[in-house]
């Protein structure tokens, strides 16, 4: 009988406080390698405390976090604030905290969509590269587990659904698993195999599907996108479609849907 694979990340039973507030009341979630997790909540949920707890720097009043040991952690910060009076350019920006080579720091921009854009100065980019730019530097230390902080805030709708697709092609290529959060629901990765929906305490995880259909959801979000998540996927994965219904990872609830 195989071993269970140790997970990269773990939260158990973690509540994290600010003074007399609990602002995570009993967590407990698990990456494992590989696979792509989405933590999905409205502003004030406490969905960037949560990361940042995963990331050691705010400490649980309760519960454990475990690391797999020498875990090496790509984070992907939500804004960068560049001084626009000190030109930077992006090679330079990918030198920062530690050096890399031209050959390094080309192949994170290759892998990103930034080929050939080392010499741009970072003031210059669109906010869309600027992510992607990121995420190169995020890259560089070989991640196993990459670290997204609401990558997409300030894209627009076709510049969410290209760099989700570009962190989809990452994970391909690379194998990190990815933990990202957002609080849009217009986009959630059709890639997520997971998405754990927050609000000071997990209310549903599953599927997309199944998630975007389960009542917690509903009340926590309302029914502006009709209760469905959009999601935005490839061609291929039409192909096996036999209706709405349909529910990969065999979850077959299509008795139970209700119907928007």
């Amino acid at each position: 009988m195989s071993l269970p694979t140790p997970s990269l990340i773990a939260a158990d039973h973690i509540c994290i406080r600010f003074g007399a507030d609990e602002v995570l009341h009993d967590i407990s979630l698990t990456v494992q390698p590989g696979e792509i997790v989405t933590i999905l909540g409205p502003n004030g949920s406490g969905k960037s405390t949560l990361l940042r707890a995963l990331l050691g720097i705010v400490p649980a009043a309760e519960g454990r976090i475990t690391r797999q040991p020498g875990l090496r952690i790509g984070y992907v910060p939500q804004k960068l604030t560049i001084d626009r009076t000190m030109p930077i350019t992006v090679r330079r920006f990918l030198s920062l905290p530690s050096r890399v080579t031209d050959a390094q720091a080309e192949e994170a921009l290759a892998r990103t969509g930034m080929a050939g854009q080392g010499g741009e100065q970072m003031t210059t980019l669109s906010g869309g590269q600027l992510q992607r730019v990121l995420l190169a530097r995020a890259l560089l230390g070989r991640p196993q587990i990459l670290m997204l902080d609401e990558p997409t805030s300030g894209l627009d709708q076709p510049g969410e659904a290209a760099f989700y697709r570009l962190i989809e092609e990452v994970r391909h290529q690379t194998g990190a698993a990815v933990l990202m959060i957002s609080h849009d629901l217009h986009v959630v990765m059709a890639a997520s195999d997971r998405v754990i929906c927050l609000n000071g305490h997990i209310c549903c995880e599953g599927t997309p599907r199944v998630v975007s259909t389960a009542p917690e959801y509903r009340a926590l979000f309302g029914l502006g996108t009709q209760g469905a998540l959009a999601l935005y996927r490839h061609e291929h994965d039409h192909a096996h479609e036999d209706g709405p219904h349909h529910h990969h990872h065999g979850h077959d609830h299509s008795h139970d849907h209700p119907h928007a």
